[in-house]
């Protein structure tokens, strides 16, 4: 079986405290939820093993093909070229309610060109893959004879055995000791980084493992799951739950097509600061389109025992 440095990692069967009561709306409810042993990559999939993936079938990502006309009526071919999302550092303070102020469509980005036209990965082979969308994923899990974990194996690795419910996956302080514990945001988002390692993505494996021995299971990059997006946590037995999250659960129960094209995105990424994205944590949560490919997006491969 190809997978990401060919090593992967047996996780035993358990069950965890799923989810959080104290962040983000979309992370609850807190619940126990029970996994099966399974299998998945110590490392995140890399631009190294991407490339052999590409080099054997010849697989073309969605960044790499011309957008739809009919998703852009009207529009020029040029308009429609292929590209991606980048990241791009603002000069001062901006309002973060808008995305857009950081994030441009770059014609030519793409997984070889991460950042458009002129950048390369040929130093970057050790880092993980990106601009690479949920189809891309896919279809190189299926060459890797894997699959994408689930939203609920991918937290309950990320948490490396530890039981309760820290906020982190290393404990209660995000910076213990005033060190990074994973590739994360140091510093004022979206202007000013102060972190040893820069913007950017850094190689698998440059933080210490967790208690499962998997590396990066926060920070560095967002990574796809196989899961549906829903705006609350489906949950075992959802009877149970308390009146004030049943409403909202059943709406998002009840409305699959609003989510249909959305899946969970797991980890935080090198972008995720607690002045604006508090999502380097297990429980966090991340909806994103899946045609989207960008710079801080990638993924691992998991296999059911």
């Amino acid at each position: 079986m190809r997978t990401a440095h060919g090593r992967m990692v047996a996780i035993p069967p358990g069950t965890f405290l799923m989810g959080s009561d104290d962040h983000y709306p979309d992370e609850r409810p807190a619940h126990e939820h029970p996994v099966r042993a399974f299998w998945i990559d110590r490392f995140a999939v890399t631009n190294a093993d991407f490339a052999r993936f590409v080099a054997d079938t010849a697989y073309v990502t969605v960044a790499e093909r011309p957008l739809d006309q009919a998703d852009l009526p009207g529009s020029s071919s040029a308009a429609r070229s292929p590209g991606a999302l980048v990241f791009t550092p603002t000069r001062g303070p901006v309002d973060l309610r808008d995305w857009r102020q950081w994030w441009r469509w770059q014609h030519g980005a793409q997984w070889r060109h991460p950042e458009g036209p002129g950048t390369s990965i040929e130093h970057r082979m050790d880092h993980p893959v990106v601009q690479v969308a949920y189809e891309d994923a896919q279809a190189y899990a299926r060459w890797a004879g894997a699959r994408l974990p689930t939203e609920a194996e991918h937290e309950y690795a990320a948490r490396g055995g530890r039981a309760g419910q820290e906020p982190y996956a290393w404990g209660a302080d995000p910076y213990p000791g005033g060190t990074l514990q994973a590739n994360t945001w140091l510093g004022r988002f979206p202007y000013e980084h102060r972190g040893p390692h820069g913007a950017t993505t850094t190689p698998v494996g440059t933080f210490p493992p967790n208690g499962f021995g998997l590396s990066d299971m926060i920070g560095n990059v967002w990574e796809w799951t196989g899961s549906v997006y829903t705006a609350l946590h489906r949950v075992p037995g959802a009877a149970r739950i308390g009146p004030e999250h049943r409403p909202g659960l059943l709406a998002a129960q009840e409305s699959p097509a609003a989510s249909a094209t959305r899946r969970v995105l797991k980890g935080g990424s090198y972008l995720c600061s607690p002045d604006y994205c508090l999502r380097f944590r297990p429980a966090a949560r991340s909806a994103q389109t899946e045609d989207t490919s960008a710079t801080h997006i990638g993924f691992r491969c998991a296999r059911s025992a």
